[in-house]
């Protein structure tokens, strides 16, 4: 296995001078190096070939002894240095302090095809940054992210890659849902795929220190490798390296919104400075749609991370980003026009997503779409078999015809009060009138929506069911998904058992409904 190194973050940024594996604060520097923790019996469950091949690496590769003992962490790869980074945060809207890696390590970094790639192992063993945790993971939360990394990506989401899962061989102790309950399950290690891992928490920390010199070196760092456009000098490179952040960030937002993605836990320590959906941890995908839900236990109350506020949490979390920026720039009304451009940039995207998904090219109606967002809700309707079937919707069909056609989406279709359906009968009724005012054919316009509109996601029971069914040791569910997903938005008949609603058993299952940060 012969892999084209190229390290960069852990040979031009500062290390940390403690080369300890102890639980710490650590000062003057951008990373602490780490050794994974080797595992008692480790085993390969699952390998992307398609990211395999994004880092140079054959069939055969994968296939290896070393292959197994480099993911796993069983072996550090020759000539590398792993180590772990350190960064703060802003969790649930509180400063936090510092953070880093605590169950993350990176590896190396490979340039393969002209294109950088950091290699990432989550749940290798405790770090400096591992705080009160072992920094292992189970093998539920690994099969999640393994999974949902890739489903994202061919969503045509901006996000991290997973290259492999493997099981551990050893037993992690969790407590689920944090009532004191633990209970112990199969540990697992995710090695994770990026261009680079960096958040927004990694120049938060240093600003919070007051670090300005390594501030500005990570800032260099990070326009020199990831945004090389920016050929500016002075504080017009950070204001630069500050827009491009933004305008990523939106482009990630709305694609969560577009596809019906709710991330769980939008701390800016889960942000990723390239704008890529970054931590699988308790996210979930919208069911029936509410747009107030949110799959995350510990935000239950407060719902900050709830489907609807992910556009406005995104700015908050930028406005902290430049704060941390701020000592590099000094120049408030600048900085203020770029966040303001947030929302100028959202609201030409999104209302032009949202047309899409409804097959049409007409002028916005925002009254049109807030009513369609109350019927979706007051009727417990499903939100990817509504889009995905209102596709089927013809010109020539009467109000009546068009509801019969996505009334599959309905979780309780016998429950609908006759109010509820006089209102659907009369927004179909308009949504026939501006169809019939569009330039294209019904077949062309369902091929565009069906484009926009993914038949299959990762619904949050069939990660369960994939769960349940490795945690017995049958992994072919795994790969089912995994091939299911590579296609979201082709017919796949071979799969159509996968094109329905949750279940009435997941409604309220525990890694269905509600997922809890330990996930």
């Amino acid at each position: 296995m012969k892999l084209h190194l190229n390290d960069t973050f852990n040979k031009e940024l500062p290390a940390d001078s403690d080369t300890s594996n102890t639980r710490r604060q650590v000062f003057g520097a951008c990373f602490s190096y780490v050794t994974p923790r080797v595992p008692s019996n480790p085993k390969l469950l699952h390998v992307s070939a398609e990211v395999a091949n994004l880092i140079g690496l054959s069939k055969a590769d994968v296939a290896s002894t070393e292959f197994l003992e480099v993911v796993s962490g069983s072996k550090v790869y020759s000539e590398t240095q792993p180590f772990a980074m350190a960064y703060a945060g802003h969790q649930f809207g509180n400063w936090a302090g510092q953070l880093g890696d605590g169950r993350a390590i990176n590896l190396f970094e490979v340039v393969h095809n002209k294109q950088r790639w950091a290699l990432q192992l989550k749940g290798a063993g405790e770090t400096p940054y591992s705080r009160n945790a072992d920094g292992l993971a189970v093998l539920r939360s690994s099969i999640r992210e393994h999974l949902c990394s890739e489903a994202m990506f061919h969503l045509g989401v901006p996000t991290t890659r997973s290259l492999s899962l493997v099981t551990t061989g050893d037993q992690v102790l969790r407590d689920i849902l944090y009532n004191g309950n633990p209970a112990y399950e199969d540990g697992a290690v995710v090695c994770r795929v990026a261009p680079s891992f960096i958040r927004f928490g990694n120049f938060e920390l240093l600003a919070a220190r007051k670090d300005s010199t390594n501030l500005q070196a990570l800032a260099d760092y990070t326009i020199h490798y990831f945004y090389p456009e920016i050929q500016q000098s002075g504080k017009e490179k950070y204001l630069a390296f500050y827009q491009a952040v933004v305008n990523r960030t939106v482009d990630m937002i709305v694609e969560w919104q577009r596809v019906g993605f709710v991330h769980g836990v939008m701390n800016t320590d889960n942000m990723s400075i390239l704008g890529l959906t970054i931590d699988y941890g308790p996210y979930g995908w919208l069911e029936d749609f509410n747009s107030d839900w949110t799959p995350n236990t510990t935000d239950a109350e407060g719902r900050r991370y709830r489907f609807r506020n992910q556009p406005d949490i995104a700015l908050w979390n930028l406005i902290q980003f430049g704060n941390a920026l701020y000592p590099l720039i000094e120049d408030i009304p600048a900085m203020e026009a770029i966040l303001n451009s947030y929302s100028h940039r959202f609201d030409a995207k999104f209302p032009k997503m949202m047309q899409e998904k409804l097959g049409l090219t007409s002028e916005y109606d925002a009254d049109f779409q807030d009513e369609l967002t109350t019927l979706l809700t007051a009727s417990e309707t499903d939100m990817t078999i509504f889009y995905r079937n209102l596709a089927n919707v013809l010109q020539s069909d009467t109000p009546e015809m068009a509801v019969s056609k996505i009334a599959d989406a309905f979780y309780q279709p016998d429950a609908l009060v006759t109010t509820v359906k006089t209102s659907w009968v009369n927004w179909m009724e308009r949504y026939l009138q501006k169809l019939n005012e569009e330039p294209i054919s019904d077949a062309d316009r369902k091929v565009k929506m069906n484009k926009v509109n993914p038949k299959y996601v990762l619904r949050n029971y069939m990660a369960q069911l994939a769960i349940e069914a490795a945690e017995k040791g049958n992994d072919l569910l795994i790969d089912e998904l995994h091939t299911l997903l590579k296609k979201p938005y082709d017919e796949q008949p071979q799969y159509e058992k996968w094109f329905a609603k949750r279940p009435d058993w997941a409604r309220n299952k525990v890694g269905c409904s509600m997922l809890s940060c330990s996930s």
